[in-house]
């Protein structure tokens, strides 16, 4: 048997010269399209973008940037009496809570007013009774100087004649702020006065604890909701349900009566736990039914 004679692709000098081209030109297009693919795609990892300075000052910008002011420059602008009293006074002088005198009311403002404008301003500032200090503010949220605006704004709208007080010296500006602005802070301070007021209530004290334990129930709660709760539950201050409101009070008793006595005893909201009072869990429970039996 003869063997069939090997055969050579490549039988010209053109066809090698061509052969050895391809050789060197497929790989090198091949190369530069996979590079070209790579450089396409995102990138992550060191020495890439992410590590740029631009990208590290964005990253840390929200952990790095620190705000610098003075805590004793007083504020560009200043509210007026009337802007303070709406977003701090309110809350207790407009419906006389804890004892409060009501705005506009001459008979409660008349023994205040004879006091003299640097008492009421002292007690404003330093808090009296069931008033805290600043209405529950801080010196952050509102100047002396605002604070014996809204003194002089409410005093005066009980019949006193007292001026409007003056910026201290060197203050810089004395316009008021916009009622959009203190509109936006009017709730949270409302309800940080509201409830500061609350925690400087009076207190129960041991005797008189002891003897409305022995009391009968009824009269405990009643004795109870006189002396705490009906600090908010009588206006309805913080969307608290007022006494008799039996629209108010509907929705609270779908619950089990044994949540609403949870809710007193523990707190809800801006609540505290009892009213703020040390009395007995007896007591709160039966100013709970002395409340629902007002609605029923």
């Amino acid at each position: 048997m003869s063997e069939a004679p090997h055969g050579v692709s490549i039988k010209t000098p053109g066809q090698l010269i061509a052969a050895i081209v391809a050789g060197f030109a497929v790989p090198i297009v091949v190369i530069v399209l996979l590079a070209v693919y790579v450089n396409n795609t995102t990138r992550t990892g060191a020495g890439t973008d992410s590590l740029s300075e631009a990208a590290v000052v964005a990253r840390i910008a929200p952990v790095a940037q620190v705000d610098i002011r003075d805590a004793n420059a007083p504020p560009h602008v200043y509210k007026t009496g009337e802007e303070v009293f709406r977003a701090v006074c309110t809350t207790c002088h407009t419906a006389g809570v804890a004892g409060a005198p009501k705005f506009g009311n001459t008979g409660d403002w008349a023994p205040r007013i004879t006091e003299g404008y640097d008492t009421l301003l002292h007690n404003a500032l330093n808090g009296k009774g069931a008033m805290p200090a600043r209405g529950g503010t801080s010196p952050d949220d509102y100047s002396d100087f605002e604070i014996a605006r809204a003194v002089v704004y409410m005093a005066n709208g009980g019949g006193a004649k007292f001026a409007e007080p003056a910026p201290a010296p060197g203050a810089s500006a004395t316009a008021p702020a916009s009622g959009a602005t203190a509109g936006a802070a009017s709730t949270d301070n409302a309800q940080a006065a509201a409830v500061a007021a609350l925690a400087n209530m009076p207190q129960a004290s041991p005797s008189a604890a002891a003897g409305t334990e022995s009391a009968d129930a009824s009269q405990a709660g009643k004795a109870l909701y006189t002396q705490v709760c009906q600090a908010c539950h009588a206006a309805g201050v913080l969307n608290a349900p007022k006494y008799g409101d039996k629209d108010a009070w509907t929705p609270r008793l779908k619950e089990p009566i044994d949540t609403v006595y949870n809710y007193a005893l523990h707190g809800k909201g801006a609540m505290p736990p009892k009213g703020g009072s040390n009395a007995s869990d007896a007591d709160v429970k039966a100013a709970v039914d002395y409340m629902v039996a007002a609605v029923k």
